[in-house]
This record gives structure tokens, C-alpha cells and sequence, in this order.
């Protein structure tokens, strides 16, 4: 999982108990694992289909910094599988992870699903490239 952004907890982000709010969090997942899939498919024309489980485990308090990893789990023909964690960056402590995130690609006229035209194996190839060329350990 390569953590790639993070984000400032303020006061703003937090619920009546004065941590994390969810909803927010959830927010921060779809925007940063989008990102994430405009980045990896090469397109801006995608829409979020399904976010899976979404587990909750531990607070985040104001002033804390969170940092979001992210992983392709599938490629599908018109469709990208993505995981999402966040956590603590002082701690590393887990504060939630949402799973199989799905996006699907859009044709800019129909708004119908089109094959993005990418696999695993060239996202992966793609991501070692990059790592690469930003002088980054895998």
C-alpha cells in the first residue's frame, strides 16, 4: 500500500465527541482513492460505483495528521478495485479502511461504462515507473 497525501484534522473535520468525524473521513476516502484512479486509469471520466466495508478503528483528534494508502486490488474491463486506509501519521495506528472502492469509466457522451483499456499488469509496471523515476523504494 503506498501512502501518497495526507490531511490536517481541524476543528471544523471533527463530531460531537471532538474526533474524526466519519462522514468527513468517508468524504477525504472517495476524493483521495478518485485521485487515485483518475492517476492510474489516465482519465477524469470516472464515477464511483460501490465502496465496500468500512471499518472504523481507532480516533483521530484534532491536530492530528492523517496520511491515506492506497492499493489497486482488481481491474475489471470498464471498472478499478481500490483499497483505502488511513492512519495516524505520528502513530501509524489504523483510523479506518474502506474496502473494494469500485470506479467504472465513463464514455463522455453516453455517460455508459467503456473499457478503459488497461490490466493489472500495466498499472503495476506503471507504478514501478513511477516509483522509479521519483527515486522511491517499492
Amino acid at each position: 500500500m503506498r501512502f501518497l497525501t495526507r490531511r490536517l484534522v481541524m476543528p471544523g473535520d471533527l463530531n460531537y465527541a471532538d474526533s474524526l468525524f466519519g462522514g468527513r473521513a468517508l468524504e477525504w476516502i472517495d476524493e483521495e482513492a478518485a485521485i487515485y484512479a483518475i492517476c492510474q486509469l489516465e482519465t477524469t471520466l470516472l464515477v464511483t460505483k460501490h465502496i465496500g466495508e468500512i471499518t472504523f478503528e481507532s480516533p483521530a483528534l484534532k491536530g492530528d495528521v492523517v496520511e491515506f494508502g492506497l492499493e489497486t486490488k482488481k481491474v475489471g474491463r470498464t471498472s478499478i478495485t481500490i483499497s483505502c486506509m488511513v492512519r495516524n501519521k505520528a502513530t501509524k495506528k489504523t483510523i479506518c479502511m474502506a474496502d473494494d472502492i469500485v470506479f467504472v469509466s465513463l464514455d463522455p457522451e453516453t455517460r455508459e461504462p467503456v473499457p478503459h483499456g488497461k490490466t493489472i499488469e500495466e498499472l503495476e509496471l506503471q507504478t514501478k515507473q513511477e516509483l522509479r523515476s521519483l527515486n522511491l523504494n517499492d
